[in-house]
């Protein structure tokens, strides 16, 4: 039985192009710049979709920074219980981007086009996310509960997720971005 164990070797011996490996930590310095510049992508991506969706339901500058205290506070609650019971991972939890497409959607949607007020607008606007939000939190919960995750991610592989993923990310640079793509897309290419 001896003549089959195996030696463990570093990982620069096994694959010298590598690194490191999954069981390697850091240095502090550079552990520390790697979690200050992932705050950062949170702190941004909390602005960008508050910054997105708040002008549509209808909202200034005040109401953007309620969403924005809110996301905020959101994440460090979902932050806590991941990094001390879930899989322990170090991340901030961020709003998902899942969400921002139906979001859109029901902010644009003619039911809150009705309402004249901006506030009213906002206040309606908001209810309808949240309990979108509730409703389709749910159906993913039981997903994954359930293990029917399984069985979907035997169909998805790069060829299907990359189109998706790009196409969801050009459908929202028109929202971010509305003069950009207008200039993008307003140059033609003579043959």
């Amino acid at each position: 039985m001896d003549e089959f164990e195996f030696e463990l070797h570093r990982v620069k011996q096994q694959l010298p192009s590598v690194q490191y490996c999954v069981a390697s930590s850091p240095s502090w310095p550079e552990g520390i710049r790697v979690g200050f510049l992932h705050c950062l992508v949170a702190l941004g991506t909390n602005v960008m979709a508050s910054s997105t969706l708040v002008p549509l339901m209808g909202g200034d500058n005040e109401e953007k920074a309620q969403v924005i205290e809110t996301l905020l506070f959101v994440a460090a609650i979902n932050t806590l219980p991941q990094t001390w019971f879930g899989t322990r991972l170090p991340v901030v939890m961020v709003a998902s981007y899942t969400f921002l497409i139906p979001a859109v959607s029901v902010a644009v949607s003619k039911r809150m086009s009705v309402l004249q007020d901006p506030h009213q607008k906002f206040i309606h606007s908001m209810r309808a996310i949240q309990g979108a939000l509730i409703t389709a939190s749910v159906f993913q919960i039981s997903i994954g509960f359930f293990g029917f995750w399984r069985l979907f991610a035997r169909c998805l592989g790069p060829f299907s997720v990359v189109p998706l993923v790009t196409l969801t990310g050009l459908g929202l640079f028109l929202l971010a971005f509305p003069r950009e793509h207008a200039l993008l897309f307003s140059y033609h290419i003579y043959w």
